[in-house]
């Protein structure tokens, strides 16, 4: 995984003169599943928007697949699905006029996978969009971001409406079918269990700023909370994740092997709670 396919460079945007993302820069290789995770306003929705190209930043650059975001070709764009956290749809449609509608636009959609992945979902086909349950709403925008086998995904809070057999099944439907090269995904959720089971990378913003990014699998083996004893013994400065209020500090102990056996590792639901608090 050595070429970036989502790219963003010190991406700023205001919004009524406060900074909804400030000084933004990330870079996603291909193949790789990111879970962006942040409290509500921290700027995730943002992002994923302007690296999909559908806001402008006041400053900085995204692109996806080498492409700037803000210029994306039709040929870039049948290679992305995108899933809003407000469903964007066509009410007065049936679910698979809808469908056949929007697949019918890329070169890569079959109505075989089509119908596959709504059976998967359990969605209902004969329905106006309009009678829809926000669930079913929201499996509808799953099935029109997958249908085409894109090869970067974007997705906002796509879960949060599912019941937990249908965000399996969701998470499934990412990964599942035999593909020449592997998806990049980045995908945010408040559901952080159902992020640890996918992820490669994990990717912490608050208050627009990115926090810390890295490996999940690095974070586990890696991260540490030391204790208040040990915390205030030597700890090299650049091992230092993040300061708690309680005194106590996250170190990454590749930085720091001394400390590798002291302290415990963190789940990513502990990892929020601990860089939020």
């Amino acid at each position: 995984m050595n070429d970036f396919t989502i790219r963003a460079s010190q991406l700023t945007l205001r919004r009524n003169g406060a900074k909804v993302l400030d000084n933004v820069t990330l870079d996603i290789p291909a193949g790789a599943v990111v879970g962006l995770v942040g409290r509500n306003g921290a700027g995730k929705s943002t992002l994923l928007r302007c690296l999909a190209g559908l806001a402008a930043p006041d400053s900085g650059n995204a692109s996806l697949l080498g492409c700037p975001s803000l210029q994306l070709t039709d040929t870039v764009r049948e290679r992305i699905g995108y899933v809003a956290q407000t469903p964007d749809l066509f009410e007065w449609m049936t679910v698979e006029k809808h469908l056949f509608t929007i697949g019918r636009a890329y070169p890569r959609w079959t109505e075989e996978r089509c119908l596959a992945l709504a059976a998967r979902l359990n969605l209902p086909l004969n329905v106006r969009v309009t009678a829809l349950s926000g669930g079913d709403q929201q499996k509808l925008s799953v099935v029109l971001a997958l249908a085409h086998d894109p090869d970067v995904l974007l997705f906002d809070e796509p879960v949060a409406s599912l019941d937990p057999m249908t965000r399996r099944e969701f998470m499934r439907a990412i990964f599942s079918g035999e593909r020449a090269t592997e998806r990049t995904v980045i995908i945010s959720s408040h559901i952080l269990s159902d992020l640890e089971r996918v992820v490669t990378h994990v990717a912490f913003i608050r208050d627009g700023q990115l926090q810390l990014v890295d490996d999940w699998d690095a974070m586990l083996e890696c991260y540490r909370l030391i204790p208040q004893a040990v915390a205030n013994g030597p700890v090299p400065p650049d091992a230092v994740v993040h300061y708690t209020r309680s005194g106590q500090r996250l170190i990454d102990t590749r930085r720091a092997p001394a400390l590798a056996q002291t302290g415990r590792s963190l789940s990513l639901d502990e990892l929020f709670v601990e860089l939020n608090s």
